[in-house]
């Protein structure tokens, strides 16, 4: 599914991991997946045995998403190998995990990122030092290995029972509709045009770097619906492609097709591995840290390690908080009213993946051939992608499609209904959905797995981005530095991976340790 992340930047305006399920008849058999709630929620109860030894760390940087590991990654480039990072699950890579079968690697969360912008130079400086980027990371349009470029065909749309090449519906389009197109698109073009005295853009990625034009912040206060009626713009499909995009890429209901991205089988996990395996002795997974507390001269973790049912206590000169902020207060003492009220405050969308596994091809089907981003219209999920787009095989077989679906509205309540809802009636919902392009899904599917993301990303929701609150996330607090997505608002690779790179940067200069030149590790 495409980001367009012009627009999604406006558009702020109970089963146990791996549980095996019975299927119903009628209904291909499966697992029931998603993050260690038992384990997380341990935080609640605060159960832990005490600490049975103390180690010292320099850095100790708590959780192995994609912020953390940049921070690991950018600590590990300057030549400073003296951090720890724990990771509460099993596996590091946080939203960007996958899994595999014998026909292919899969998706359980992120599964694309953009090429990125200039601004977006710690992104490019980890993609040159991982090999995708070929060539000067700070050239206007830098060169990528093409076997990581999403192969032809990127995108369609299933509407009136056809297929359509591009998301932006085409088929039964009037010629008002045709028109309000126009104008968005122009209007989009204007805003990204459109630079600061300073020469910052509009809208940057990293949000950070964006301007602060008074006009531009106040957009901040309106929903996409409304930005889009203030301009006139009610052609109820150009509405449904805007939701679409906002939904697609936060999970908040509410760029041209065609953006390039990056992709694998196994989505974002392959570019989280890729960074793990560059300091995988300095990673502990499957450790809780339960309790952080500052001191004049350190700070102290204790660390549950669910593996030996142990808490071990680490004194570490400077800590890097990777993880969802909504833990902090539950892990930090003493912890600052204004950033608990603050951190209390992010909105999380929950969402829930499916992988489909194939047996046998599915039938070609009316219009459009199958492509890697694949949307049904008035559908409640965002559609699915195709594993095998990379491959360089012709001929159709069997394949894995990850289906996904950002559950909308209240968000405890959607959170809610998607941990009571059984996995059957799960399964029976994205049937009864694809069955609406494939009539012949049942018979193809031999296997079909859900996980489900209770906090799957933040949400932009209409004057976060810009607010105090939210701000106050991203200030520095004494020997703690923040370091994730939620810190800017949205959830996407580049967020996450700027407020790593930035904490990381931080923590160096508070040590006094030397900037190393180099591909990824410039300041």
């Amino acid at each position: 599914m495409k980001r367009r992340d012009f627009l999604l930047s406006l558009a702020a305006a109970a089963c146990l991991p791996g549980c095996h399920t019975a299927a119903s008849p009628g209904l291909p058999p499966g697992k029931l997946l998603g993050a260690g709630l038992e384990r997380g929620h341990r935080l609640r109860g605060r159960d832990f045995p005490a600490p049975s030894e103390t180690r010292q760390v320099g850095v100790a940087i708590v959780g192995g998403g994609i912020a953390g590991l940049s921070a690991a990654w950018k600590l590990n480039q300057a030549g400073f190998g003296d951090f720890r990072l724990f990771e509460l699950e099993d596996e590091t890579g946080g939203n960007a995990r996958a899994g595999h079968n014998a026909v292919s690697a899969y998706p359980w969360g992120a599964h694309y990122l953009p090429l990125p912008g200039r601004e977006a130079r710690d992104v490019r400086e980890l993609l040159a030092d991982l090999g995708v980027l070929r060539g000067d990371p700070y050239a206007e349009a830098p060169a990528y290995d093409e076997r990581f470029l999403c192969f032809a065909p990127q995108e369609r749309l299933y509407r009136h029972g056809l297929w359509q090449e591009g998301l932006l519906p085409q088929i039964g389009a009037t010629k008002r509709d045709q028109e309000q197109y126009r104008r968005f698109f122009d209007l989009l073009e204007r805003y990204r045009q459109r630079r600061s005295a300073a020469g910052e853009r509009a809208f940057a990625i990293p949000a950070a770097l964006s301007s602060r034009d008074p006009e531009l912040l106040a957009l901040d206060t309106l929903s996409m619906r409304a930005f889009m009626l203030q301009h006139g713009l009610d052609s109820e499909p150009l509405n449904w492609y805007v939701n679409y995009g906002c939904r697609d890429g936060h999970a908040a209901n509410a760029s041209a097709d065609g953006e390039q991205v990056l992709t694998w089988p196994e989505g974002n996990a392959w570019l989280a591995r890729q960074m793990r395996q560059r300091f995988s002795e300095q990673v502990e997974t499957a450790a809780l840290v339960h309790r952080i507390e500052e001191s004049s001269h350190h700070v102290e973790l204790d660390v549950y390690l669910a593996r030996e049912n142990r808490t071990v206590r680490w004194r570490a000169n400077r800590v890097i908080f990777a993880a969802p902020v909504f833990v902090l207060p539950h892990v930090v003492a003493d912890l600052d009213s204004s950033l608990r009220d603050a951190s209390q405050a992010v909105q999380y969308a929950p969402w829930l993946v499916a992988n489909l596994t194939l047996g046998e091809a599915l039938q070609h089907g009316n219009g459009a051939a199958l492509a890697w981003d694949n949307v049904l219209y008035d559908s409640p999920a965002l559609g699915y992608v195709n594993a095998l787009q990379q491959s360089l095989g012709t001929s159709p077989g069997p394949t894995v499609l990850t289906y996904y679906w950002a559950l909308p509205g209240n968000t405890a309540a959607a959170r809610q209904a998607l941990y009571e809802t059984p996995r059957d009636r799960w399964a029976e919902r994205i049937l009864a959905d694809l069955s609406r392009p494939h009539p012949d899904i049942r018979d193809k599917v031999q296997q079909l797995d859900i996980w489900r993301w209770g906090h799957a990303m933040s949400k932009p929701v209409s004057g976060w981005i810009w607010s105090a609150a939210r701000q106050q996330l991203g200030a520095s607090h004494r020997r703690v530095h923040l370091a994730h997505a939620d810190l800017s608002g949205f959830s996407i690779f580049e967020e996450a991976n700027y407020w790593g790179v930035k904490a990381a940067q931080d923590v160096l200069r508070r040590l006094g340790f030397p900037p190393r030149n180099g591909i990824g590790s410039k300041t």
